[in-house]
């Protein structure tokens, strides 16, 4: 095994359970005939370091959660990650991202030239890049539906960046959001606290709102929130590809540090 072989690092606890599925990922997407063959991975979960993001992105906290995942990251930067990747679609967006990236280059400055070269790889970046590959854009704009966290939507993440590359996000509305955001974090059913398995309500909510997008012509479902493919693991639903994102940054990991053990996109 190559000394030079690239490391990769998780961000993990945001969520937890999230983190663990983006590592199971790394792993299923890989050609293995040995224990050798599969890509190093560190992970780290601190989630009690971490303030809630849609807290913090919607106003009703001041405390930036970018400055704890920055230092997570110098964390596993240190312990040797090279490719770092952060499960969190909320999180990308730039008041935490860019608070975070800061931090690492601040905690990084006085370490060795080979720690500070960590790379990190765009969840949305990722997302992008496969929409293109499997719904390629036919220049007046495909409609893909979008199961996200409130303030996903509230801050515009992937309007901004799916719209220049030709598709037209659509969104549950008003009272869809709220029930999506339900799904995801309710105390007594929600995906963060009742991840495995996931409550019968927060998985029927998250169908109903799939449905709803289908009816109104998306071409495709984005589960824009790393905690929803844990409730909607099927490829196809209502008869479209379902997108799940965790799956995506998963693929752009293999494919970053062993393009030549990356399997086919599961059907």
């Amino acid at each position: 095994m190559s000394q030079n072989r690239e490391i990769i690092g998780i961000v993990g606890g945001v969520g937890p359970y999230a983190g663990l599925d983006l590592m199971q990922k790394v792993f299923d997407q890989t050609v293995a005939g040995t224990d050798q063959d599969y890509p190093s991975v560190i992970h780290m979960s601190f989630s009690a370091d971490i303030a809630p993001r849609p807290e913090f992105l919607l106003g009703a906290s001041e405390v930036n959660p970018g400055p704890a995942l920055g230092r997570i990251m110098a964390r596993l930067a240190r312990a040797g990650a090279t490719l770092l990747a952060m499960p969190c679609n909320t999180a990308h967006a730039a008041p935490i991202l860019d608070a975070a990236l800061r931090e690492l280059d601040d905690s990084l400055r006085s370490v060795p030239p080979s720690t500070a070269h960590v790379r990190f790889l765009s969840l949305l970046d990722a997302v992008t890049d496969a929409l293109r590959d499997r719904l390629p854009s036919t220049g007046g704009g495909r409609p893909v539906g979008l199961l996200s966290t409130r303030a996903t939507f509230e801050t515009g993440l992937y309007q901004r960046c799916l719209e220049p590359a030709g598709y037209i996000p659509l969104f549950p509305d008003g009272m869809g959001r709220e029930l999506v955001q339900s799904a995801i974090n309710n105390p007594d059913f929600g995906i963060k606290t009742h991840a495995r398995p996931v409550t019968p309500q927060a998985r029927n909510i998250l169908l109903d709102a799939a449905r709803d997008l289908a009816d109104r012509g998306a071409e495709a479902i984005l589960l824009a929130c790393t905690e929803i493919p844990l409730a909607l693991p099927e490829p196809r639903l209502f008869g479209l590809p379902v997108l799940d994102s965790t799956l995506i940054l998963a693929r752009a990991l293999v494919r970053a540090v062993a393009p030549e053990r990356l399997k086919p996109w599961p059907e």
